[in-house]
């Protein structure tokens, strides 16, 4: 009778730790590929910054993420590729050239990247497991991301980038 005393208060406290890993945690749906991320905490670190990130953004007349045919009208089955570049693109190019003489804002933005980073890994899990197929249309939507990147002088195009992450996120929140 003790036992099940202790399995039941055993199994009882891993439901409850399992829960709070997983508390704020989003289930994304990228075509095939199903990840999670804590979207909660991401837009809160980037809501912390968003005015400081924004306020050195030296050009105001150029989207990266929202040109007319960067992230509208992506479909379903071309979720996956385009979040897999993104998150390629945030981890590889954006963040690295994103510090600043503030502390505070590099921590942030450290936050942010270390959520990225592991979306990244999860992502280029589903692409090894060929459940994350490229095709044409997506391919195209991502090079003129990063044409708009690339014309840009490196550090305002990453500063630019961070500061449209709330279109990434929204874009992302949006249900296929």
């Amino acid at each position: 009778m003790k036992g099940s005393h202790l399995f039941l208060c055993l199994f009882s406290m891993s439901c409850w730790v399992n829960l709070m890993l997983t508390a704020g945690n989003k289930i994304f749906h990228f075509g095939a590929c199903r990840v999670s991320m804590s979207v909660t905490e991401v837009r809160s670190g980037f809501t912390a910054i968003k005015a400081n990130i924004q306020g050195r953004d030296p050009i105001r007349t150029l989207s990266i993420l929202s040109y007319p045919h960067s992230l509208h009208k992506v479909k379903s089955s071309d979720r996956c590729c385009i979040a897999h570049h993104l998150f390629n693109f945030y981890v590889d190019k954006v963040f690295k050239h994103c510090k600043t003489e503030d502390s505070y804002i590099n921590r942030k933005v450290s936050s942010i990247a270390n959520s990225f980073l592991s979306m990244k890994r999860k992502l280029e899990q589903c692409h090894e497991q060929n459940k994350c197929i490229c095709r044409q249309e997506s391919t195209e939507k991502f090079n003129q991301i990063l044409a708009n990147y690339e014309g840009l002088n490196v550090t305002s195009a990453a500063i630019k980038s961070l500061g449209e992450l709330d279109i990434l996120l929204d874009w992302m929140e949006k249900s296929p």
